[in-house]
């Protein structure tokens, strides 16, 4: 059966209006408003979360997919998320649960039409441990949309999931507050960020996110502070994030930042919903992404969404063997310990095991 739930981070304002903690954005929110996610709504003068245990999707995928490829590799993870985000990505490939917006909010950045009502399913945290310990997996995944607007009911999943000894993993925009990365970093195992780009102005045009710094701020304390396994994606759009200041820029960031060992995925665009005009990223820039990045200084860069590429394969970066070879999204061989290191010279890979 659903409920209402209370939001957790919120303060109570004049005039009966909220204040929504949840990402950057600190939304103002006024009675029977929502914020721009959509999806947290102000119910005389008590900020609730409208998605509490409903399920848009619910699959049991590789955690390859993810993608995170230093991160127990070969198994599975129970794959689940919901409706709504706190970013309008005009070339969003789940536009049509992430731009769903089922009342009236802060509706800056485009809304696309949907057709009808995106359906969900009510799974209470227990059930959904469940689902995961009787698929085989090894843990739970929250993706598919931004995770961060579904906090109280991951942070209950979660919490259940480690006591069942399943891994926990946010496939997230970064777009978090200090706050909110705070009450679910206890429980979270893996933060697979993207770095959409490297500047304001992009930042902006591409998903209408006034200060995406925060990004870099809350990715930096997730690996820092809570030690969570870290691995970035930036998908790279010819004319948009191709060019050489951004990319180096970006691998810059994750030396300095993250450490040379923070796997990097250059993945390939494809063109969809407002960026449908734009070409599909040549081979040829992404394999000029991953020499950028590996000039800088990181020791893994994969590049993704080219299917046979020999980039997703994972190498040791000190005495070059094959460690772990990919077809998709299946693993063909591993020469790794059973610490997570290279089988031929020991070297650590940054691998979690």
């Amino acid at each position: 059966m659903e409920k209402r739930v209370e939001a957790l981070l919120y303060s109570r304002e004049k005039d009966g209006n909220v204040r929504c903690n949840l990402c950057p954005r600190r939304c103002l929110i006024f009675p029977d408003q929502a914020g721009y996610c959509g999806v947290r709504q102000n119910i005389d003068g008590t900020l609730y979360t409208l998605i509490y245990g409903k399920a848009s999707s619910i699959n049991v995928d590789p955690i390859e997919k993810k993608p995170l490829f230093h991160f127990y590799p070969g198994t599975m993870a129970l794959s689940i998320g919901t409706i709504g985000c706190n970013m309008r990505c005009i070339h969003c490939q789940n536009w049509q649960i992430s731009h769903v917006i089922p009342v009236k909010g802060v509706e800056k950045g485009k809304v696309y039409n949907i057709v009808e009502e995106i359906p969900t399913e009510y799974v209470n945290p227990e059930e959904m441990v469940g689902m995961a310990v009787k698929a085989g997996c090894r843990g739970i995944a929250f993706t598919y949309n931004e995770p961060t607007i579904w906090l109280e009911y991951t942070m209950d999943v979660a919490k259940l999931a480690k006591e069942r000894g399943l891994y926990t993993v946010y496939v997230s925009n970064g777009y978090i507050t200090p706050d909110a990365l705070d009450t679910i970093g206890p429980y979270l195992d893996a933060f697979r960020v993207d770095i959409k780009g490297f500047t304001s102005e992009f930042y902006r045009k591409l998903a209408q996110v006034p200060n995406w710094e925060t990004i870099l701020e809350a990715t930096e304390r997730a690996k820092k502070h809570w030690k969570m396994h870290v691995e970035i994606i930036s998908l790279v759009i010819p004319s948009w994030n191709d060019d050489e200041e951004q990319l180096r820029s970006i691998a810059d960031w994750i030396v300095d930042s993250l450490g040379d060992m923070t796997p990097w995925h250059v993945t390939r665009f494809v063109p969809y919903l407002d960026l449908r005009d734009i070409p599909m990223t040549p081979i040829e820039t992404l394999e000029k992404a991953r020499e950028i990045g590996l000039k800088s200084g990181l020791k893994y860069v994969y590049i993704g969404n080219v299917p046979g590429h020999p980039a997703e394969h994972t190498h040791c970066h000190k005495c070059r063997e094959l460690l772990i070879k990919r077809v998709g999204y299946e693993i063909e061989a591993k020469n790794i310990t059973d610490a997570g290191k290279c089988a031929s010279c020991g070297a650590d890979i940054g691998l979690r095991f």
